[in-house]
Formats: C-alpha cells, structure tokens, sequence
C-alpha cells in the first residue's frame, strides 16, 4: 500500500491529486521551482521540495532532481501529473530503479505511443515524407508532449521552413525533446478522444467518448462527455480502436486515444499515456474518481467487473488569463479574487492573491457541469461562469460563456475550426454602458467617508474609465440626499462603497463593485481608471512595436541591425511566454529605425521591442 506519493508537476495538476491521495489517507509531497515557492500546490501538499531555477527544462523537466526529491522527502510512490513527465519513459525507469512505485503505464508501453510518430506506426499509419502541394495544408507536429504547444499550421510550401524551427524550438522548451513530424491536417474535423483504463490482469475499460473540438492554438477549451451526435456504431469503433491501442502495448493505468472524426470517420492521432486536463467530464459522467484508480491499479488491485454505467452528461471550459481579442495573448497580474457559484466543480491551482507569472501555461482554472441532459449541463455551466467573480488580469471568461451559448455549440454542430470562423463576433465589446456609472458612485462613497457634504449646490463631478477598448466619462452630482446621476433616465436608489443599485428606465438593477489599484471590477466587467489630465510621455513613435505580454526574447530575426528595410509581416522578434513563442512582425513596408532589446532579455507587457518607419513616410518634408 503506498503512504506517501510524490506528485512531480505543478498548479492545478498537482492540486487535484493532492484532494485524492488527502480523501485515501496517503501522504504528498510537493516539488516547486523557484516561481512557484508560494505557489497553492506547494502549500497545499504535506512537505514541498525546491527545485532550484524557473524554466521547466531546469526544474519540472528535471527527472533525476524529482527522484532524488521523492527520496529525500521518504515518498514510497510518484504520480506524474498529466502533462511534463507523465510520458517520459527514461522517468519511469528511474522511478522504477529508485525502489519506488509508478503511477503509470509500464516504460515500455510510453516508450511505444508517448511519440507520436511511433504511435501512428504501431498503427499502421506513416507520417508525411517530402511535403509537395498536393499535400496541403499540413500540421507539424511535436513528437512528444501536448497541449498544443509545437504545432504548426502550414498552407503554404514557403512556409514549412519556418514552421518547422519554431515548432522544434518550441518543443524543445516546453518538453525537453525537440523533434517533429509533419501529418496532413483534416479541416474543420472534430477531436473526439476515449478514456480508457486499465489493469495489470488484462482488463480494459474504454470510458466512453469526450469532444474537444473547441480549441485555440490546437489546445483545448471547452470539452465535454459525451461526444454529442454521433452514430452508435461510430462510438463502438472508437471504443475497439482505443481497446486494441491500449492492448498492442499491454498498457496498465489511465490513458487518452485521440481521433479526429470527419464524415463520420475516425482518423487515429495519437495515445497520451497519462490522464488528459479534460477527464473531470469523464469523472462525472461515469462517477469515477480517476486518479484514485489509477492509485488502485498500480497497487495491484484489478478494475471492478464491468465498467460503470454512464449517466448525463458533462462540459468542462478551461479558464485562461489570456486576451482572445489580441491573439490569445497571454496575461499576467495578481489574481485578487476567483469564486465560482455552488454547483459546479473548480479545478485550480490558484487562490486569492496569488500570482499569475510568465514561466507557465496561463491556465487558472477549470469549471465543470454535470447535469441529466447536455442542455442542461451547458447552460449551468454557462451560467456558472457569468456568476463567477473573477478580478484580475484580462482573461477568456466572456468567450467561453459566448462560446457556450453559440447556436453552433448549442446544436452540437462544432467543429475544429470554430473559432477561426467565430472569433472576431465572439470578442466584440459589449461592456455594460451602466458600469462606469456604478463605479465611480462606489468610489464616491469610499471617498465620502473623509469628509462632509456641503450646504451648497455642487458642481458635476467628472471620471473617466476604460472599458472594452473605448473611453467612457461619466457625471454625477452630490446633494443632500446623497448622489445623483447626471443621466437622462438613471436614478441612483442606493450607493456603497461595494455596491451601487440603480434604477434605469424603471428596471432597477445591482452592481457589486471591487477596486485594485487603478482597476475596478462591475459585476464582473474590468474597468480602468484614468487620469484627469492624459500623460504627455505615454506616447509612442508610429511604427512602435510593443510587447504585447511579458517574457523573454529569444530570438531576433538574422542579420536585422537599425537600419534594415523590412516587409510587412516580416518577423522581426520572437517571444517566449507561458510556454508559447509569439512572432512579433513589421507592421508596414519601411526601415528598421530603432531595436533596442537583444536576445535573451526579459520584458514587461508596453515595452518597446523595435520601431519600423513606413517607407510611404521616409523622405516626406515640408512643400
């Protein structure tokens, strides 16, 4: 019987098991970099380990630091997490030859499917050799590793070139492995996986469908169980295909197949030798705790009989501090306050007050819904997540409830390509033209408390907010009876420092109001507070390129020096972030006129990364 387990990963990954093995009675362990010294899955697990440095490939990339971890700390077992190690096999030898007890598949059935291109050859199916036309498009692809990061799109022969020395640069940093291969890439297909589990006696469970088609960057948000709307004979082939993967390998523990399903056909991907991000919808449907049969089995205990029976159905949406509107660009800040409504499940690894840095993936949390039927799950979840209070930095919370409430999502008729059609529709502002109102009544009231009200009629009061983009100024008046709006149709009912109720047209309605610094929170809607009087130095040369998030800038393009004519959509920086590089390109036809970062330099969201001067404004003067 294991006592004390290890979990070697981070956030809420480490997090979620941790719940398990504290409900089974056995012990953890934590690891931690540097990053993550006061991170909540450090404390949060009975004794945490230091892994000296930041950057995965020194820390959590680190086996021989994990195992030397594990022993030090009197840990007589190692869980992988899902993701970083979970499909290394050297790793679970290591583990294996420490004495200690894997949570996992054997070595060899990782070293067999955790690279992708050994799996389609277990297969029968042959990555693509030399790429011509008739090829396109194609995927390349990271060998190991998951969550999207590697991956390319290409349409274009002139582009395979540069695909490929990103993805490989990308995987190397994300997974420590930097091989590719490139696969013909299926248009607006669905991703559709099975869950399966296995045990050391010859039983597989295949654990019905999950759809995760709902993706950006090939990495998943919102998934769901069961895959809706597919033909029952379908299914049955995509439970004997994931069957017959498991047991080519003799595969033992928790695993994921994944297929791409078009035209009612199923196209094998890959097999993820660990659990998936995704399998609390699987959890739910089929009232298993997966992390705890995985515990089972590698302590020799056999599945029980036939697998359980399903009931109802199951949406997970994954919560990013990420902007969807500016590329998907990833955010960092304090998170101040994340509470989601009774009813739902939170998988996170974050609480009020911690941080959101640069070195990892930018994902805070996950919500799940269970319900009879899907309707009723999606719009709980839909719901759940237009509740949940969530102040800090910008993040994808109003895409996932427009996500779920899309006619397309609601009919079941999504496909991969869902966002590429939807994207622009599904970010466009609709901030509430009543919350910069809200605001600056809550902090006129803060403020009320230093002083007294005058006898005298008083002159408007004037503020000015962002919000969604666009500049807001708002006016109100303070009189005998308290504070009133200077807006046709609004009348102020009552007005706290937390919250203000207003009555607009005869609809009287609530506003809950947080302030951080210079940034306020509406019933949810970030607003930001601006100065009376705009700084004159907050300006930037046209042309400026900004970093649009912090990180590292780990590569500038070949022989580029002040003075270089580029092209538009040239690149000109690349950077590194959560675990994700981010071209930066020329945004005009012109000359380079000023680069003042160099490689390996950290930068902060607003920095300046380079200025191209137009070539239409070169040489202009005076007539």
């Amino acid at each position: 019987m294991i006592q004390t387990l290890l979990v070697a990963n981070r956030g809420e990954i480490a997090c979620r098991i941790v719940r398990t093995c504290r409900r089974l009675g056995i012990g953890t362990v934590a690891v931690h970099s540097d990053a993550d010294a006061d991170a909540l899955h450090a404390r949060v697990a009975d004794t945490a380990v230091r892994l000296p440095g930041a950057a995965p490939a020194e820390t959590y990339l680190r086996g021989d630091l994990i195992v030397k971890a594990a022993l030090a700390a009197g840990a007589d077992a190692v869980h992988p997490g899902y993701g970083f190690l979970s499909e290394n096999a050297d790793f679970a030898r290591a583990v294996l030859d420490a004495g200690l007890t894997w949570i996992g598949p054997p070595p060899q059935a990782i070293e067999a499917m955790a690279s992708k291109t050994r799996a389609k050859q277990l297969m029968g199916i042959a990555p693509l050799g030399e790429v011509t036309e008739a090829d396109l498009p194609v995927l390349v692809k990271a060998a190991a590793g998951g969550g999207g990061r590697g991956m390319r799109v290409v349409r274009r022969l002139e582009d395979l070139p540069s695909a490929l020395e990103g993805a490989r640069a990308e995987a190397a940093s994300a997974f420590g492995d930097g091989e590719v291969f490139v696969e013909p890439y299926l248009e607006n297909g669905r991703h559709v996986e099975v869950q399966i589990l296995a045990d050391t006696h010859g039983t597989v469970w295949a654990l019905g469908t999950r759809d995760c088609s709902l993706q950006r960057r090939h990495q998943k948000v919102i998934e769901e169980a069961p895959a809706p709307g597919l033909p029952a004979a379908l299914t049955q082939e995509l439970h004997a295909l994931a069957v017959r993967a498991a047991r080519a390998v003799s595969y033992v523990g928790a695993g994921t197949v994944e297929f791409l399903v078009a035209q009612e056909r199923a196209h094998f991907l890959e097999m993820n030798t660990r659990l998936q991000v995704e399998h609390p919808v699987t959890e739910a449907v089929f009232g298993l705790d997966l992390v705890a049969e995985q515990i089972r089995v590698a302590e020799g205990h056999a599945l029980n009989g036939e697998p359980p029976h399903a009931r109802g159905h199951a949406v997970e949406a994954r919560l990013y501090a990420e902007d969807p509107a500016r590329d998907w660009a990833p955010q960092t800040g304090t998170l101040h306050r994340l509470a989601v409504p009774d009813g739902v499940r939170l998988d996170t690894g974050y609480t009020d007050g911690d941080e959101i840095g640069v070195h990892y993936d930018p994902m805070i949390a996950k919500v799940v819904a269970h319900a009879p039927t899907r309707a009723e799950a999606v719009r709980a979840l839909a719901g759940a997540l237009e509740r949940t209070v969530l102040h800090g930095p910008v993040t994808n919370r109003d895409l996932l409830v427009r996500s779920l409430r899309h006619e397309e999502f609601t009919s079941g008729r999504m496909d991969t390509g869902f966002y590429d059609r939807h994207l622009a529709a599904l970010t466009e502002p609709a901030a509430d033209p009543l919350a910069p109102l809200a605001a600056a009544l809550a902090d006129a009231c803060g403020r009320s408390r230093f002083g007294g009200w005058r006898n005298l009629p008083s002159q408007p009061q004037v503020k000015r907010y962002a919000l969604a983009g666009e500049e807001h100024e708002v006016r109100y008046r303070h009189t005998r009876d308290g504070l009133a709006a200077e807006a046709d149709g609004v009348r102020v009912v009552r007005a706290e420092p937390g919250r203000v109720v207003l009555e607009a047209d005869g609809v009287r309605r609530t506003f809950d109001v947080a302030r951080h610094g210079d940034r306020l929170w509406v019933n949810g809607t970030a607003l930001t507070a601006l100065p009376r009087f705009p700084d004159p130095t907050a300006q930037h040369a046209p042309g400026s390129l900004l970093a649009p998030m912090p990180g590292t800038v780990v590569k500038i393009a070949d022989g580029l020096i002040t003075g270089s004519s580029v092209q538009a959509g040239e690149p000109i920086v690349w950077l590194e972030a959560m675990k994700m590089q981010h071209r930066i390109s020329a945004p005009t036809t012109g000359t380079l006129t000023a680069l003042p970062v160099t490689e390996g330099q950290q930068v902060e969201v607003g920095a300046l990364l380079a200025v191209v001067e137009s070539s239409r404004h070169q040489g202009a003067g005076p007539h």
